[in-house]
């Protein structure tokens, strides 16, 4: 698709969600994009584990990419083991053993057996670009989105059989580009105190390939929504005291 087409679908989607935050472009590549920077950072020193990387974990670069685009390696994601899986870039078997996590499955924040039924990227990515979908130069996979609750009961709305899930947050990027479904989190303890997220804010992946249709479904629902404003409006004027 031409980077004028991937910039309007960005400005439509921004209005007609009211988005406070630049819809974001992930694409996985084997090949780096031409023309994108990589990604700038020291890695701190490794932790008992080994684990490092350019960030705390992959969703740090979520909110990197709100004004800048750049190009990932795997070693950049090595820090969070949960976000290594769910992105394809290790094996749940190379993690297991980790500090973070045993940590997560020490304090029973999730059991053995959802740690093996983790979504994740079925072909390993050697380059993960990031940057707000308005200025991509290369066609994305998945379509990433901060929401607060109004947006979220919006695009559920539209699309009701959407699934809806929880920690780890990261784990609907695979769901998008495995599944194609528009998938949605609730957001997970280790990614908000990573990103810094705020309490109110959930995330929403949308396969790029579907971007088109989602959006045209919540122009209709926002038409829709907007009448149903209105009724519930008029209606409550009975209730109003003098």
């Amino acid at each position: 698709m031409r980077a004028s087409s991937w910039s309007e679908l960005a400005q439509r989607l921004t209005k007609v969600l009211g988005l406070k935050y630049a819809p974001i472009a992930i694409t996985f590549s084997q090949d780096a994009p031409a023309g994108v920077n990589f990604y700038e950072g020291p890695m701190p020193p490794p932790s008992a584990d080994g684990r490092t990387g350019k960030v705390a974990a992959g969703c740090v670069f979520w909110i990197k990419a709100q004004d800048q685009t750049f190009t990932t390696v795997p070693q950049d994601h090595f820090n969070c083991s949960v976000g290594s899986v769910t992105h394809g870039l290790k094996s749940l078997e190379e993690v297991m053993n980790n500090e973070d996590v045993q940590g997560i499955l020490e304090c029973e924040w999730v059991t053995p057996e959802e740690a093996m039924q983790l979504p994740a990227l079925s072909e390993k990515p050697q380059y993960i670009t990031y940057g707000p979908l308005a200025n991509t130069s290369v066609d994305p996979d998945v379509i990433l989105l901060r929401l607060n609750a109004f947006q979220s009961m919006v695009i559920h709305d539209g699309f009701g059989n959407m699934p809806i899930v929880g920690k780890p947050q990261c784990h609907i990027v695979p769901m998008s580009v495995e599944q194609n479904e528009v998938a949605m989190s609730t957001g997970c303890m280790l990614s908000r105190v990573r990103t810094g997220m705020g309490p109110d804010e959930m995330t929403c992946t949308i396969p790029a390939e579907r971007l088109g249709e989602v959006i045209d479904k919540l122009e209709a629902r926002k038409q829709a929504n907007a009448a149903v404003s209105t009724y519930a409006s008029e209606d409550m004027s009975r209730f109003a005291t003098s």
